[in-house]
């Protein structure tokens, strides 16, 4: 009942195979009876099959996180030795089968994250040895029912995320072994009932998002000492916080922010020393005491710690001999407040300036924009700058290079621009970290990287860094070769130069040097790959995306490097062009129509041809072109010219191989007439119909052909919108002897032929691919891989990718979407798109064992077309 399997996971499920040796089965190895089956995360789609029940050996049945619809089928229940069963991640919807029950071994249920209704049925107490239960995430309703307290086994109860409504129950207490308890965002009300605090082996109490009115006990942290997460903001708690909770040494988050906790907080977060999230906000805190800020003290030893909220005014009162200030990797959001000096709104403040003796300055994983203040030329003694993953912009300001005790500067993930200045690429202190990447840094790599030789050094005051010599550029917009000056940094242990526009050959110095890892992926190197140090072992380099690459280690499947063998380049004189154009086609669809169709494996012999097919003379084709004139002209090609035909044999038959009634695809995508607009439907039909031609040809016929040249303009639509893929003048037949096996000249077209082409490697079918994906991705974006937009590193095959994460929406051209009825579902119209724009992606893939399959686009594109077709 299986009706999706991208993966191709169940391919082994038949019978060729015993069942034992089926992917994702296990049997036992005296009744060879099946036991497990894990098919979690395969992307499956369809149904749980009833018969399942027939597999009485079963033990553990692993189904999460694929798309499984429909109701969990009664018949499980019969599964009497069934210990494990996890459906959780799915779309199963219906009520929970009161019949569970008869799976008396069940230890684990998990169906978490579907779309079951009803209540938690009686049964379910019935299993006496179930140690999880979790139903989170469902739409159940009738309250959290008290007989699950009579399952003493439990050690994890989730119930999260469902609109149950009612009460905590006591009998949730009665659990021996409980360690973890999850019932937030259920609608709950009422107390939290004292019998909770019995279960001292918890580890999890996680009750946020509810109505919860009482107080806790003062004793809390002695009644519960193991407390990992303690979660019970948004709700209506009152009274003090505990100051037991100090007892609770394991704990590391303490979440009680939007409640009605009120006095004095004195909890000794000194003992807590492995918090990592404290969330106080929005509470009636404090009594106006001289005191009660004393807490903070006990704050020093939280070296975990992550603060939410607003910075107070009061951090203008730290002193300006304060040597350190951290404000990293917290979740404050706000402004930076004018107490420091100033007012200013969401940037960093030139009065941080006056911190003349700051030695270390953390500012990342924050909101901070605008430039990065000058000011900061002021702190002369800093030897650790991080202002990473804030919203900076503008210019490396050069006033950093009045850092000359830097040791680690980290600017990346931000949005700024220009060159990098010298005087940053000249300090002699960095020795520790250099990380300038995701930002929009362009120009040519500069040659001062070389004068960081201290960045192969660690300083005996930071020993504890060990091995950590690090320089990224990644994501920026780099260009030109790497400058031989970076052979001076032979110590460096991490090199990433990722996703820029280098250029050129892969430096050998490369080879000499002490790497642990070096990333050159996505730019646009060439030439032969290095083989030593470094390059010798796969796991330790990457050079993906970086197409005129060749040679380098067997396992990167790069194309060998060609020796220097220029091809000549020959002219043919006009009238030998119309000959080979008139003829070339005409065989040519003959050899198709004899080969493909026939459905024997012999060749036909010349008696037979000549039943089948018309013998043209040149005169007939010449007259049915009138004489090829420009009014017949229909296709310009880089081989050929494609005119319209009719030859005068009784019955005026068009002889042109690109002659339709309704042209090329190229026409109905990029024509200015109002009339000519595909729908969403019509592209989809079309890729369908072209995916399916290319299926054909690479794997049913009888002779296997690459076409060679698959782009709009080639695809030809008939009078019912059909499409048909036309102009095979460089198409390859394997598997005989032929001159079409070794054509002359570049092969495909610019945009649409893959990248090893243009490394000299030979037609394949996963070339076809290539140019089928960037095809389809041309049908839904509308736009061609030539067009304007697509320059500085950016391709049609990048844009879509980036889409996927973005909004794919956004990206689609619009007469496919304003073309749809305004009554279809909005959000499974964007499902198909992102699974169809996921194809175009997968199939344009730079390196060619990466690319999709054909049989599996077209199973996957009719499978979106028939859902579209159903909304």
């Amino acid at each position: 009942m299986i009706t999706r399997d991208p993966y191709e996971t169940l391919t082994s499920w038949n019978t060729s195979f015993h069942f034992c040796d089926w992917s994702g089965v296990s049997c036992g190895r005296r009744h060879r009876r099946v036991t497990l089956i894990n098919l979690m995360s395969q992307g499956l789609t369809g149904s749980l099959s009833p018969h399942v029940a027939n597999l009485t050996f079963l033990r553990e049945l692993w189904l999460s996180n694929n798309s499984f619809e429909g109701p969990i089928p009664h018949e499980v229940g019969r599964l009497s030795r069934l210990r494990f069963l996890y459906l959780d991640q799915n779309k199963l919807s219906g009520v929970i089968p009161t019949n569970l029950s008869g799976c008396s071994s069940l230890e684990e249920l998990q169906l978490g994250n579907n779309k079951l209704v009803g209540s938690i049925p009686n049964e379910i107490s019935f299993l006496s040895k179930l140690t999880l239960f979790a139903v989170d995430d469902n739409n159940l309703t009738g309250g959290i029912p008290p007989f699950l307290g009579n399952i003493t086994s439990m050690k994890v109860l989730s119930v999260a995320l469902n609109p149950l409504g009612g009460n905590i129950p006591d009998t949730l207490g009665n659990f021996k072994s409980l360690t973890e308890i999850y019932s937030a965002g259920c609608n709950v009300s009422g107390t939290i009932p004292n019998s909770i605090y019995n279960n001292s082996l918890l580890t999890v109490l996680s009750m946020s998002d509810n109505q919860l009115s009482s107080s806790l006990p003062s004793d809390i942290g002695a009644l519960l000492p193991r407390l990992v997460i303690l979660q019970l903001r948004n709700n209506q708690l009152v009274g003090l916080l505990p100051r037991s909770i100090s007892n609770c040494s394991k704990l590391t988050s303490l979440e009680m922010d939007y409640n009605n906790f009120s006095g004095k907080l004195e909890i000794d977060f000194s003992k807590l020393r492995d918090i990592k999230r404290i969330l106080l906000q929005h509470n009636l805190f404090g009594r106006g005491e001289a005191d009660e800020m004393k807490f903070i003290d006990s704050l020093t030893n939280c070296s975990s710690l992550q603060f939410k909220g607003e910075l107070p005014e009061s951090v203008g009162n730290l002193s300006n001999q304060l040597q350190t200030l951290n404000l990293g990797a917290n979740q404050l959001y706000g402004n930076l407040p004018s107490s420091v000096e100033n007012e200013f709104t969401g940037i960093i403040p030139t009065t941080i300036g006056m911190l003349q003796n700051l030695q270390a300055a953390f500012l990342y994983e924050n909101q901070f924009s605008g430039p990065i203040p000058d000011a900061f030329g002021n702190l002369t003694k800093l030897v650790i700058l991080s202002l990473r993953a804030n919203k900076l912009e503008g210019d490396i300001p050069p006033c950093l290079g009045n850092f000359h005790q830097l040791q680690k500067l980290e600017l990346s993930n931000n949005k700024l621009s220009g060159k990098i200045p010298k005087s940053v690429l000249q300090l002699p202190s960095l020795s520790v970290l250099l990380n300038l990447s995701r930002n929009n840094l362009f120009g040519s790599l500069p040659t001062e990287v070389g004068s960081l030789k201290m960045l192969s050094n660690i300083p005996s005051s930071l020993g504890g860094c060990v091995s950590l010599s690090f320089l990224s550029l990644k994501s920026n917009l780099f260009q030109g070769m790497i400058p031989p000056s970076f052979s001076s940094l032979r110590g460096v242990i991490k090199l990433d130069l990722s996703h820029n526009n280098l250029t050129g050959q892969v430096p050998r110095f490369f080879e000499w040097f002490s790497l642990q890892y070096i990333d050159l992926s996505f730019n646009d190197f060439e030439g032969e790959t290095p083989l030593l140090g470094v390059f010798k072992n796969s796991s330790a380099f990457s050079v993906l995306g970086n197409s005129r690459l060749c040679g380098g280690l067997v396992e990167l499947g790069l194309p060998k490097c060609n020796k220097t063998k220029k091809q000549e380049k020959r002219l043919f004189p006009v009238f030998a062009i119309v000959i080979l154009i008139a003829f070339t086609h005409f065989t040519i669809l003959c050899l198709m129509y004899a080969w493909c169709k026939k459905k024997n494996k012999r060749q036909p012999s010349q008696s037979s041809t000549s039943e089948h097919f018309l013998k043209v003379s040149y005169n007939q084709l010449l007259k049915g072109t009138d004489g090829f004139s420009e009014t017949n002209l229909i296709g310009k090609g880089g081989l050929s010219y494609v005119y319209k035909g009719i030859l005068d044999v009784g019955d005026d038959k068009f002889v042109a191989v690109k002659y339709m009634p309704n042209g090329s695809l190229h026409d109905w995508l990029h024509s200015s007439e109002t009339g000519m607009r595909l729908n969403l439907l019509q592209r989809i039909n079309i890729l369908v119909d072209v995916a399916s031609a290319l299926d054909y040809l690479h794997n049913h016929c009888s002779i296997k052909i690459v076409h060679g040249d698959l782009k709009p303009s080639n695809i030809l639509l008939d009078n019912d919108m059909v499409a048909h893929v036309g102009d095979f003048g460089v198409a390859r037949f394997f598997g005989i002897d032929s001159d079409q096996n070794n054509s002359t000249g570049t092969v495909g077209t610019t945009g649409y032929a893959p990248p090893e082409y243009g490394l000299g490697s030979e037609m394949t079918s996963s070339g076809d691919i290539y140019s089928f994906g960037i095809l389809l991705l041309e049908v839904m974006t509308g736009k061609k891989p030539t067009d304007d937009i697509f320059i500085e590193g950016l391709s049609l095959h990048k844009f879509a990718s980036m889409a996927l994460h973005n909004g794919v929406s956004n990206v689609i051209d619009g007469d496919a979407i304003l073309m749809q009825s305004s009554e279809a579902n909005v959000e499974d119209i964007e499902e198909c798109l992102a699974s169809i724009v996921k194809i175009g992606v997968s199939c344009s893939m730079d390196f060619p064992p990466l690319r999709l399959k054909i049989k599996i686009v077209v199973h996957e594109l009719k499978h979106i077309l028939n859902v579209l077709q159903n909304i």
